[in-house]
């Protein structure tokens, strides 16, 4: 692992000592390192390695110094893929499902995606920013330093606005830093039934240009599939978006191999989200243009799906995983990103190492900001969580069981998790 000095051993504001390291950079599982320390100058790491070896003149010039009584240090997680600004709720298609509907099926039938588009449209900002805000609390309280959030619940000019400017309130109101993620492409609403085509037009020519210049959003995202949008129009929007200088991400390969890990692969996305019918040839694309393949354990858990994303093909041929939570009212209504470590390993096969880094380094990378977050290392942003742990495999060994004592985002303390 990277090691180096301050730069300047005046200005650093903390240390942490008596603490072990995942830093997930190097060559060492979990990037570990035990008897370790953590220097933070202002916003950034400072040092990182073995205590034996720190510079007395840091210690000499920490204004703080932290006794970790031989806890673990993580990089800040980072939630990578969610819906988390919505209205109302779905539970009653949960009950739908248990008695036998598909998701395609409800889907179908005006429910799923377009019923939370109804409820969204329906709800002022103040009320989609209330309903939201707990959300977000409930995966700050595990860690999560780094929360990507999708529109795509509005499908209409005043909603998807509204929806992207919640996003950017909620990194106001709480210590996190938030991605905003313009997902025009999710669903057809109503008013265009029968008329995609029409409906990537209006996105592409009214929408976009908008959310570029009010600049709601850094990422644009699509829907590939065939309840959603096919890959001419997915194409269609991402070039739009590309354009305006937007970074890209796609759902693909969820439900079907519709072409989405390829197209994906083409434009040079972040991502590809979901992947459970992605063919070896999509993968091997995805490997070749520096993609990540965003795992998904919650909706496929909810949704009971039987076709697990094939992550032995995704390590044969070296393609990244990360892990989010998808947290979104129908199909991953999650609020635990260490829970989706856990099904991450049960469910997907990862091992635990693996899911760690999929909530971490490999997040960041799916963010387009692996080089300022997602590892401990010096000069990278001083987002770090102090774990009650005594290994960090227990991270994903845990259920319903929060571990987390103490966040550190960009180099200030948060208060301390519940």
């Amino acid at each position: 692992m990277r090691r180096s000095e301050p730069q300047k051993t005046s200005g650093v504001d903390a240390l942490w000592i008596n603490v072990h390291l995942a830093t997930l950079a190097g060559d060492a599982p979990y990037g570990r390192i035990d008897d370790g320390a953590l220097a933070v100058a202002g916003d950034k790491l400072a040092w990182v390695g073995r205590a034996r070896r720190l510079p007395p003149q840091i210690r000499a010039a920490a204004r703080q110094v932290h006794d970790g009584h031989g806890r673990w240090i993580t990089p800040g997680l980072v939630d990578c893929h969610t819906h988390l600004v919505y209205a109302g709720c779905r539970a009653g298609e949960f009950e739908q499902r248990l008695k036998g509907l598909s998701y395609e099926q409800i889907a179908r039938s005006g429910g799923g995606i377009l019923a939370t588009v109804r409820a969204t449209r329906q709800a002022d900002e103040q009320t989609l920013f209330d309903q939201s805000l707990p959300r977000l609390a409930s995966l700050l309280a595990e860690g999560v330093t780094t929360v990507e959030i999708k529109s795509g619940y509005g499908l209409d000019f005043e909603t998807e606005l509204r929806q992207l400017r919640v996003a950017r309130r909620l990194a106001e109101a709480l210590p996190v830093r938030i991605c905003p993620t313009f997902l025009g492409a999710h669903a057809l609403p109503p008013e265009f039934n029968g008329r995609a085509d029409d409906y990537i037009d209006f996105v592409c020519e009214q929408l976009l240009p908008e959310v570029a210049r009010r600049k709601l959003a850094t990422t644009a995202d699509a829907f590939c599939e065939r309840i959603a949008f096919t890959p001419r129009q997915a194409e269609r929007f991402l070039h739009a978006a590309q354009a305006l200088g937007f970074s890209l991400k796609l759902h693909a390969e969820q439900l079907s191999d519709s072409g989405g890990a390829a197209l994906a692969a083409r434009l040079g996305a972040l991502s590809a989200d979901h992947l459970e019918y992605v063919s070896e040839d999509g993968i091997r694309s995805l490997a070749s243009a520096g993609s990540v393949a965003v795992l998904l354990p919650g909706a496929f858990y909810f949704l009971r799906e039987t076709r697990r994303p094939p992550v032995a093909d995704f390590r044969r041929l070296g393609l990244p995983m990360a892990v989010a939570t998808d947290s979104n009212p129908g199909s991953s209504p999650c609020g635990s990103l260490l829970l989706m470590l856990n099904m991450a390993c049960t469910l997907f096969g990862l091992t635990p190492e693996e899911a760690l880094a999929g909530v971490t380094r490999n997040a960041a990378h799916a963010l387009g900001l692996a080089q300022r977050i997602g590892t401990l290392e010096p000069g990278k942003q001083a987002d770090f969580v102090l774990w009650d742990i005594a290994d960090p495999s227990e991270l994903a060994y845990f259920m319903g069981y929060n571990p987390c004592r103490q966040v550190v985002f960009k180099g200030v303390l948060r208060p301390p998790c519940p």
